[in-house]
C-alpha cells in the first residue's frame, strides 16, 4: 500500500469569493451571472403561479390558538349538551346552564373579535355558535317536555 495514496472521494472545493491577491475570482462572476439567468427565467413562471388577487397584506392571518381556544369552549359546550358521556355513569350529561354560559363565552367571542377574524375563523366561528345554539334549543325544549311529563304523573 502506497502512503500517498490520495482518496479520490474526498475533494476540496474553494467558494472564497475573492482570489489570495484580493480580487474576485473569475468563476464567481460566471456564477453570479448564471445565478441572475436563472432567476429571470423562473420568476415569470413563479408569478403565473400565483393567485391573482393575493389577500391584502393588512388582513387577518389565522391563528392556530385562536381556532384551539375556539374549538375548546365549543367542545365543553357540547360535552355539557349531552354529547358525550360521563365516563363514570355511561350517561349524557346535561347541564343546560353551563352550556348557556359556555355559548355566551363564544357569542362575546365572536362580537368582540368582529372584522379582525380569517374568513376561515370566522366561519369555524358561526358554525360552532349555530349548531350549539340548535342543539341548546332541542335540548330545553326536551328538558322541558321530560319536567312537564313528570309534573302530570306526580298530579295523578
Amino acid at each position: 500500500m502506497s502512503d500517498h495514496k490520495q482518496d479520490e472521494t474526498f475533494r476540496v472545493i474553494d467558494r472564497r469569493p475573492f482570489t489570495s491577491e484580493g480580487e474576485l475570482r473569475k468563476d464567481v462572476v460566471k456564477e453570479e451571472r448564471e445565478a441572475k439567468v436563472d432567476t429571470a427565467k423562473t420568476a415569470p413562471a413563479e408569478q403565473a403561479k400565483a393567485p391573482a388577487n393575493p389577500p391584502p397584506a393588512d388582513a387577518p392571518q389565522r391563528a392556530p390558538a385562536f381556532e384551539s381556544l375556539v374549538r375548546m369552549l365549543g367542545q365543553n359546550a357540547a360535552m355539557v349538551l349531552g354529547a358525550y358521556a360521563d365516563p363514570r355513569t355511561g350517561q349524557p350529561m346535561i347541564d343546560p346552564e353551563a352550556a348557556r354560559e359556555l355559548i355566551d363565552m363564544l357569542d362575546a367571542l365572536h362580537e368582540k373579535t368582529k372584522g379582525n377574524l380569517a374568513p376561515e375563523e370566522e366561519n369555524l366561528l358561526l358554525d360552532l355558535l349555530g349548531k350549539l345554539k340548535l342543539t341548546y334549543v332541542e335540548i330545553n325544549q326536551a328538558v322541558a317536555a321530560q319536567a312537564s311529563t313528570k309534573a302530570k304523573a306526580k298530579t295523578r
